[in-house]
């Protein structure tokens, strides 16, 4: 199997922004960091930054390793509409599965998302946005909690999955059970007295968020948690996917799947989680792009005790097409070199290296969110 003809199902992505992006926006995009660079530094001067100049220049007309000036003005030249459609459409991923949750208005839609690539796109419906909804509409504290699960079902008749961002939002170390009637509405109580007090619609209140999350596991679709690796909204101590292991436990009757995402860091912890709990699943999403020339080792680290049919490839791409395109560009490659390194290593066979790489690219989110097999 070739590189290019791995079938890719992108089980967890973003929009693209619209509007055309200086280089300040640009640069702001190749890193995590809400903070700009030091005066006189780059953020190209990363492995993301390397990784875009080499892989993504080629795709825009420009010779490889292109310097970040003249990255930035070939794609200045041609417009974000046509900076998007090259790369889009080159990252040659069969279905994307789209979280709406943030800057909606700002990315493009899953459909526009579709049109620009030429492949179908799948809403993910993110648990915080859809309570902060339910709040705007002026609930009783005794009704949020119904309210809650009552959108969360509605939501779940159109959308693939759900996410949560819990790891930003109150860590992951939360009560693992079900939390109860009384506490919900308590819970619902102090953060609907806060909104009416002024304070922003932004729930990061443990109880609800947990309250959530059942409801979403009792809609039987996959759950996704933001693990690991973020921006500085998150704390990372608190982001560790072994802090969840009493939560999978609670939940691995339910019936529905909880995707582990990014994972990084932590990415050997989430291997042990799910190959401990059946429904538990794993990619190394974000961080392939960003640590760029060192992707294989992290993929091959992630593989180390992952059970092959627990594994998904995602990107978390953002805002950047060039984001979409190296996530797809990357995994393919790795999964051909790792896989390539340990068939001559005489460890597998080459066809075991082959149904490695579809299970992980395609066929196992397939299943799991029971897309239509092509």
């Amino acid at each position: 199997m070739t590189d290019a003809s791995l079938v890719l199902v992108d089980h967890h992505v973003h929009g693209v922004l619209r509007a055309d992006l200086d280089r300040e926006a640009i640069e702001a995009l190749l890193t995590e960091s809400s903070a700009p660079p030091p005066a006189g530094t780059t953020a190209f001067d990363s492995q993301l930054g390397f990784a875009v100049r080499r892989w993504c220049a080629p795709v825009l007309g420009l010779d490889p390793h292109a310097p970040a000036d003249d990255y930035v003005r070939r794609r200045q030249q041609i417009g974000a509409a046509e900076a998007a459609r090259l790369l889009l459409s080159g990252a040659g991923v069969a279905t994307w599965l789209v979280d709406t949750g943030y800057q909606s208005d700002d990315v493009t839609t899953p459909g526009e998302l579709a049109a620009i690539s030429g492949s179908p796109a799948r809403q993910v419906a993110r648990l915080e946005s859809v309570a902060e909804r339910v709040a705007h509409s002026g609930p009783p504290a005794a009704r949020l909690g119904a309210d809650l699960a009552a959108a969360i079902q509605h939501e779940a008749q159109t959308a693939a999955g759900f996410k949560s961002i819990a790891a930003y939002r109150c860590g992951l170390d939360f009560e693992p059970t079900r939390p109860r009637p009384a506490d919900v509405i308590a819970a619902a109580d102090r953060w609907l007295r806060a909104i009416d007090a002024g304070a922003p619609v932004r729930l990061d209140d443990p109880v609800l968020i947990g309250h959530g999350i059942w409801a979403a596991l009792d809609t039987g679709l996959p759950l996704q948690l933001h693990t690991g690796y973020g921006d500085a909204d998150s704390r990372l101590h608190a982001a560790d996917p072994a802090l969840l292991q009493d939560f999978l436990a609670a939940s691995q009757h339910t019936g529905a799947a909880v995707m582990l995402l990014h994972c990084y860091p932590y990415h050997r912890q989430a291997g042990a989680m799910v190959n401990l709990f059946p429904h538990a699943y794993l990619d190394v999403g974000e961080a392939l792009n960003h640590v760029g020339a060192r992707s294989a080792a992290i993929l091959a680290e992630a593989l180390e005790l992952t059970p092959f049919h627990k594994m998904l490839y995602s990107s978390d791409a953002f805002g950047l097409p060039e984001l979409h395109y190296l996530g797809a560009a990357a995994f393919r490659r790795d999964i051909a070199a790792v896989t390539a390194a340990f068939v001559a290593d005489g460890a597998w066979r080459k066809t075991d290296a082959t149904r490695v790489a579809q299970l992980i690219g395609s066929d196992n989110a397939r299943r799991v969110y029971r897309l239509p097999t092509p």
